[in-house]
């Protein structure tokens, strides 16, 4: 850990050309992977991520550069450098650090490193083993068991000094399977932030099995039809609809420099009235969750839709100094090499009115998404395009055959409105995050929805 005293005089040096709010960064991660490949375990990788990233605002002109010589001299010298890159003159400025310990809501009973490896792989094989005998259609599986332990320290001129850990644990399951010349996949990839403890909630054999009975429903598939219809997306996963189609769309890093669907709309009706969407980092040891974000503001919940209405942005620190608002506890970063942004943490559709029977006995004919894949998604326009990774026919209000090759296509300000339809079975999946600011943990969630008319990719 870089000593207080030296922080502050890397502070003054980042500060000493004009610069009005200076930051310190500092990262020490442990990444742990094991990876099972042809019923044997292929790769066991530990590796370490350390470094500094220091930045300095002045106004709204923000200079970012970062280190991985942790000397003084080197520090000093990056910061150093983020002065002369900001401006030119002389402002000495002393700086005074109080340590401050915010509460940590996320206990961990095994930490991952500390583990035996054999205790390790055995919890893996248990998930591997699961999928792969689970039919003799199981061609091939792939198992991975990911573990992070990311510690970070963050002082500003502002006198903050503080420190975070966050360990988090996840396991992948991919399975194929195969009949004669075609291959299907399933996947289940469970995780929190949390230790080894994760695998009393979600039991290694349950994951490969999710995983193996999901490649072979799709293996039985035919073709989804194209067209326009309606469509249930299921919970859980299902929710990256809303993180990407309309998400990302409320960031301020989009927001602020009016390159936003939502930019100017606070206030206004933008989704059903059925809506309530909410970006929450207080959720205890979940995937997306921090205690305080990247530049050291507490996390809290934050409601974006409420009942229809927008009510709020995902704000950091620059994106707040352009739009002339308060920071919400959304900055993140992938690392201390990546200047941070807003970003979302656990960000979900909330439980509504409607009955799930009930969403799926309204549809005549249309899809049912139980399980959604990844897509893309341009936050100016809103206009988004996501796999289905399992889907299901729906005729006469009945969930009928499975159906493989769907694609959901629309425009994030559209499907918002034509949600007409919210369950009350709320769960959340986890997924990896890209933006600016690189690829950070993150949590998307729903109860079943109903989305009345969306355009359906198939044959």
């Amino acid at each position: 850990m870089i000593q207080k005293k030296l922080l502050e005089e890397i502070l003054a040096k980042a500060s000493s050309t004009g610069a009005d709010f200076a930051e310190v960064f500092s990262e020490h991660t442990d990444v742990g992977a094991i990876e099972m490949v042809d019923s044997k375990v292929d790769k066991i990788q530990d590796s370490v991520l350390s470094g500094v990233g220091i930045r300095a605002l002045k106004g709204v002109r923000s200079v970012f550069a970062s280190t991985t010589d942790l000397s003084r001299e080197g520090l000093l010298q990056c910061a150093l450098q983020v002065a002369e890159a900001l401006g030119e003159g002389n402002a000495p400025i002393s700086i005074h650090l109080t340590e401050r310990i915010f509460p940590d809501i996320h206990p961990i009973r095994v930490a991952p490193f500390t583990a035996e490896n054999k205790q390790k792989i055995d919890l893996l094989k248990e998930g591997y083993f699961a999928a792969k005998e689970y039919d003799e259609r199981i061609s091939q599986v792939v198992g991975r068991l990911l573990m992070f332990d990311h510690n970070i320290l963050i002082a500003n001129s502002d006198g903050l000094f503080t420190t975070d850990r966050q360990i988090r644990t996840r396991m992948v399951i991919n399975a194929v399977a195969s009949k004669g010349t075609e291959n299907q996949s399933g996947t289940c990839s469970p995780g929190r932030r949390m230790g080894l403890e994760v695998f009393d909630l979600f039991p290694p054999k349950d994951i490969g099995i999710q995983a193996a009975k999901q490649a072979l429903t799709n293996l039985s598939a035919g073709y989804c039809p194209a067209g326009k219809m309606t469509v249930a997306i299921e919970n859980g996963f299902g929710g990256v609809i809303f993180h990407e189609a309309c998400g990302h769309s409320l960031e301020a890093t989009s927001v602020s420099i009016g390159m936003s669907q939502m930019a100017g709309k606070l206030g206004q009706k933008i989704a059903n009235e059925k809506v309530t969407a909410i970006d929450d980092g207080t959720i205890p040891n979940a995937w997306g969750s921090v205690n305080i974000d990247d530049e050291g503001t507490p996390s809290r919940r934050n409601v974006l839709i409420e009942n229809g209405i927008l009510k709020s942005y995902m704000i950091d620190k620059l994106g707040g100094r352009r739009m002339g608002m308060d920071v919400t506890g959304n900055s993140r970063r992938q690392s201390y090499a990546f200047e941070p942004t807003s970003r979302m943490t656990n960000t979900f559709i909330d439980n509504g009115p409607d009955k799930n029977e009930d969403i799926i006995a309204s549809i005549e004919y249309g899809l049912y998404a139980k399980s959604m894949g990844g897509g893309s998604v341009n936050p100016v326009t809103g206009e988004f395009n996501f796999g289905v990774n399992e889907a299901y026919m729906i005729r006469n209000g009945k969930i009928c055959e499975p159906v493989r090759g769907a694609s959901l296509i629309g425009k994030g300000s559209e499907i918002l409105m034509d949600i007409d339809m919210v369950g009350q079975n709320l769960a959340t999946g986890q997924g990896m995050c890209g933006s600016l600011s690189g690829s950070i943990p993150t949590d998307v969630g729903q109860p079943l929805i109903r989305v009345s008319s969306i355009t359906v990719g198939g044959r």
